[in-house]
């Protein structure tokens, strides 16, 4: 399929694995200019070159911190001054604390708001204006099923992303008349590295034969009987910055192999 963004800049904020790599992966190979920016500047410099050795794109790896206004803005500066002002924007961007809320402190709170909420916050608050000179921009935030119907451990995170949804809704209505769509991805559990890594420290904490009961039992929790893959979320995401979905807008999209259906 098509998706009419060979040639245009895309940025993917927290590409330098999981998700937003896989994204960028999928833009590369349609043809886009990809930048990955990330807190990690070794991972996201490498993740960049890999790109671009698998896919002979043009692309370019920044370290920058989504709490930061100030480093939302230099991304963008640098971004432009390279290839050009981004028309695609993807936020991945994000942690995950699984705690019950009564263990939490203020601390975690703020942490996870700094980054899940404030980043989309800064982030959208840097690109919109050169979009909407431009008449042009596609936006797609990460959300969460677990800010639409709650999940126990996951309560800030959930009301985190609650605002991320309250935002895009809120912001489609403010920008479309310039061309611009917004959107977000709401995944289930997805096998990210990240996802990985706490994985395999339940499995060192539980010992091997009931961590097995436990991947059974979360499995079944899925209709389709199996964890999502990264690319699950980035054939969803390439869509949604294409023109096949130029009349899409403030939509949340759940992309989680039946686990809910709100």
């Amino acid at each position: 399929m098509d998706l009419g963004i060979d040639g245009k800049v895309a940025l993917i904020v927290g590409g330098a694995r999981g998700i937003g790599f896989a994204a960028g992966r999928e833009m590369a190979i349609a043809g886009a200019k990809v930048v990955l920016a990330d807190l990690n500047g070794d991972g996201v410099a490498a993740s960049a070159a890999k790109l671009a050795a698998e896919t002979g794109a043009e692309t370019l790896g920044l370290q920058a911190d989504v709490t930061k206004l100030e480093d939302m803005q230099a991304m963008n500066d640098a971004v432009t001054e390279k290839f050009g002002p981004p028309e695609i924007v993807v936020v991945t961007a994000a942690i995950v604390d699984d705690k019950l809320f009564v263990d939490s402190a203020p601390e975690d709170w703020r942490r996870m708001i700094d980054i899940c909420l404030y980043g989309p916050l800064n982030i959208l608050h840097v690109v919109l204006p050169g979009m909407i000179e431009r008449q042009y921009g596609r936006i797609v935030c990460m959300a969460t099923d677990s800010a639409r119907i709650g999940q126990a451990r996951l309560s800030y995170y959930a009301a985190a992303k609650g605002g991320v949804i309250a935002l895009i809704k809120s912001v489609a209505q403010e920008v479309g008349q310039h061309g611009i769509t917004i959107n977000a991805v709401s995944p289930g559990a997805t096998n990210t590295e990240l996802r990985i890594e706490r994985e395999d420290n339940l499995r060192q904490q539980m010992g091997e034969e009931k961590y097995a009961r436990r991947v059974q039992k979360v499995e079944r929790m899925y209709p389709l009987r199996r964890i999502g893959e990264p690319e699950d979320h980035a054939s969803i995401i390439s869509f949604l910055v294409s023109d096949r979905a130029s009349w899409i807008t403030g939509q949340v999209l759940s992309v989680n192999g039946g686990f809910t259906m709100p």
